[in-house]
């Protein structure tokens, strides 16, 4: 059990888990977005390719072959202690993603109720999507955690540790500051959603439940149960 749970954090595992989920957003966009590919994508999405875009680097690949080229560079850099068997790992992070995201996807359905029984009176409302927007779900678990628990997340981390902070501070303060960020990101830009108290809770705590995931089980099993979780609340709700 202590190999399977250091497999799964290892990058090239991580690697082999997110290449077939980012080749099938990647594919599945351009086979049913055709020309119109951009509105089937989601904010982070939009946010890596107009950054790259900026520089004239606004090839449709060029935001997945980075994703795909920063891991593969830290599993060069760890190669020497990956796991021998990645087969195991990729099923058990598989299904591990299936069971967060279940976790996740059952505590948004029980977050009013829990809130009303703490004498905090808020409201979700439920909005229907179309079935193609599960590829935007798939888009949102890989570049939303790349972006806010690798990039964010891991960033903030390192600053902290190099002034000095002590380790549970700088996590902790990580965290949270990358929830925030991620919760405040959805209500940003002109395809914001209004600002709303409890979907803005709702996202702070999602957000530190796939920050925990990131940092106990790795960044595949984070991005599975994001994407996970996305697509049960998608068809759940249409």
């Amino acid at each position: 059990m202590s190999v399977y749970l250091a497999s799964t954090r290892h990058p090239w595992v991580c690697f082999l888990f997110l290449l077939p989920l980012i080749a099938a957003y990647e594919g599945g966009v351009w086979w049913l977005g055709g020309e119109q590919a951009a509105r089937l994508r989601n904010g982070a999405d939009a946010w890596f390719r107009w950054m790259f875009e900026v520089f004239g680097a606004n090839h449709i690949l060029v935001a997945p072959a980075v994703i795909l080229g920063i891991l593969l560079v830290w599993a060069w850099w760890r190669w020497a202690d990956r796991p021998d068997d990645v087969i195991t790992p990729w099923f058990g992070m598989a299904f591990e993603s299936v069971v967060f995201a279940v976790i996740l996807w059952q505590f948004s359905r029980n977050f009013g109720p829990i809130l009303d029984g703490l004498g905090v009176t808020l409201q979700i409302t439920v909005q229907t999507t179309p079935a193609t927007q599960i590829l935007t779900y798939i888009g949102a678990g890989i570049y939303e955690e790349m972006l806010f628990r690798l990039g964010l997340f891991g960033g903030l981390w390192v600053i902290f540790r190099i002034v000095q902070l002590p380790g549970i501070v700088a996590v902790v303060l990580a965290a949270v500051g990358a929830a925030l960020a991620f919760a405040a990101a959805h209500h940003i830009g002109p395809y914001g959603e209004p600002m709303r108290t409890d979907y803005f809770v709702f996202r702070t705590i999602a957000g530190l439940y796939f920050t925990v995931l990131f940092v106990a089980r790795g960044l595949g099993i984070a991005v599975g149960a994001h994407a996970g979780y996305d697509v049960l609340v998608g068809v759940s709700t249409t």
